[in-house]
């Protein structure tokens, strides 16, 4: 047998048994059970001595979330907190220096007195798998909920969140914590931003940056400083966009960063041991970073329907729609604070989308994205699933080019569903001269006949107007009852009348019912 086991690596070991004579019965049955819950297959390269690579990439994730001040070393205390996680009793101090001295043997920079570094974890594991103390190394990987595979299973990345028709998905105050939490722990030069190299580190245990921040061409898509590192206003944004565009992204990605509901406040805090849950206990933790919002109600009137108020929602989405050069790329650098990088104009192919939050009246926040449709205009118009995500229109002319604004009025004639949506006219590059718009309505005019509030004015170079539209945008994705065109202000509270009217006559017909039976009654016995 000696020749065989040295000549095909992946036979793990090798028993003498004997039913007749019970001999080493229970031995083979244990190893048998270890080779199939505990296969060193997936985890060990014996021909080359050394982990494989989905092994080592495993064993970087767990010593990512392990390492709760990022400093690059499992202290006693962090090594202590994974003992205790992955396998329920401490180790004892003679235990801490007998790995530190098996490492420093080894290479001196595996353990230092900071702790045992990453590269000094992964050769600890290899050290336990080439001795045939796999299983310790599979107790670590299965409390971080990897598989026989050693991937993480979509139970455990996406857990199941039930959401209503026409309802949003955003996050809870738990989730902003945790993402507060995460900006400042990888600050590291406390400058108020994450700049390339502290990102790369961050999204280490991820597939890296959300591909879903690329495609918005991140990180413009959001606020950053001059060195073009996002601030925290702007990665709090961007996690509120992807949610409430695709919240599975961001459930995957609270997976793979560690978030646990009530253990996650734990780990940053410096606090004591963190408790192993199952992949499903886990799993379903991690819905608490999230809520569902109300769905989306319309009410009838004697016009389209429109949308009732919806309370409980925090993120937006506006469509800027508006002629060629009428200035809406320069509206979505200044939602950024950013000024305009040029002069020269470049028309919009691909969609833009930018997302920053906005202060309204009483110091509320909500978050706003903004979308300029750019040659996808027409497909977006005329898709129902996309118009059903879009809260708020803003229409855009430019004040100076007297052929600007008709081209609003051409594309509400040309999709009236966007009469169903709250909208804000704004005049752009109002600091130019003001030019009479060659229309059979001046804008003024046009907007008083489909009873909306007159254009703003606005202008890059008046911080003061912009700040002004986008509160009056977040207002009008608020409240859509009130910007929505051909509307009567006092229509929505007129409504009630006929309700309250009737109610009344109800309990008027009532009390005489309840008049008649009794003098009928009384009759009867006379």
């Amino acid at each position: 047998m000696i020749p065989i086991l040295r000549e095909f690596k992946e036979i793990e070991s090798c028993i003498r048994v004997s039913a007749k004579l019970n001999h080493n019965i229970n031995q083979a049955f244990y190893l048998c059970q270890k080779a199939v819950m505990h296969p060193i297959a997936p985890l060990f390269d014996a021909k080359e001595g050394k982990l494989k690579p989905n092994a080592v990439a495993a064993l970087q994730r767990v010593f990512f979330l392990s390492d709760r001040d990022q400093d690059g070393y499992l202290s006693d205390q962090e090594m202590l907190e994974l003992q205790v996680k992955c396998f329920g009793r401490s180790f004892d101090a003679t235990d801490l220096i007998q790995i530190r001295a098996q490492l420093a043997k080894i290479n001196p920079a595996l353990a230092t007195e900071r702790g045992v570094s990453e590269e000094g974890f992964i050769t600890l594991n290899r050290l336990y798998a080439d001795k045939g103390r796999h299983e310790t190394t599979w107790g670590i990987l299965r409390t971080f909920h990897y598989t026989d595979y050693l991937s993480l299973s979509d139970q455990f990345l996406y857990p199941k969140l039930d959401v209503p028709e026409n309802s949003s998905v955003e996050l809870s105050p738990e989730g902003y914590r945790f993402l507060v939490d995460l900006f400042l722990l990888f600050d590291k030069d406390n400058d108020g931003g994450l700049n390339d190299s502290e990102l790369k580190t961050l999204f280490k245990p991820t597939p890296g940056i959300p591909q879903k921040w690329l495609d918005f061409n991140f990180p413009y898509t959001t606020v950053h400083d001059e060195q073009g590192s996002i601030t925290l206003q702007g990665w709090l944004a961007l996690w509120s966009m992807t949610t409430f565009l695709d919240y599975k992204t961001t459930m995957a990605y609270l997976a793979y960063l560690g978030f646990e509901g009530d253990n996650s406040k734990k780990r940053f805090s410096g606090s004591s041991v963190t408790v192993a849950m199952t992949t499903a206990a886990a799993a379903a933790a991690r819905l608490t970073a999230f809520k569902v919002t109300k769905p989306k109600k319309r009410r009838s009137r004697p016009r389209p329907y429109y949308r009732a108020t919806p309370n409980d929602r925090s993120v937006f989405n506006c469509f800027v729609l508006g002629s060629h050069m009428s200035g809406k790329t320069s509206l979505l650098e200044a939602f950024l604070n950013r000024p305009l990088m040029t002069d020269i104009y470049k028309p919009t192919i691909r969609p833009v989308s930018v997302v920053n939050s906005v202060e309204m009246t009483g110091g509320k926040q909500c978050y706003m994205v903004m979308e300029e449709l750019g040659q996808q205009e027409a497909a977006v118009l005329s898709n129902a699933a996309r118009l059903e995500e879009c809260d708020v229109i803003c229409y855009t002319y430019d004040s100076s080019d007297p052929n600007s604004f008709s081209y609003i009025d051409g594309l509400r004639r040309k999709y009236p569903v966007l009469d169903t949506l709250p909208c804000v006219f704004v005049a752009l590059k109002a600091d130019n001269d003001r030019q009479q718009q060659r229309f059979d309505l001046q804008p003024d005019e046009y907007t008083k006949q489909i009873r909306i509030a007159a254009p703003l004015h606005v202008s890059s170079k008046w911080p003061s107007s912009v700040t002004e539209l986008f509160i009056q945008l977040a207002e009008a994705a608020q409240q859509p009852g009130r910007g929505l065109p051909n509307q009567d202000p006092e229509e929505e509270t007129n409504t009630i009348m006929p309700f309250a009217l009737a109610g009344g006559a109800t309990v008027l017909l009532a009390a005489a019912v309840a008049w008649i039976f009794k003098n009928v009654r009384v009759a009867g016995r006379e």
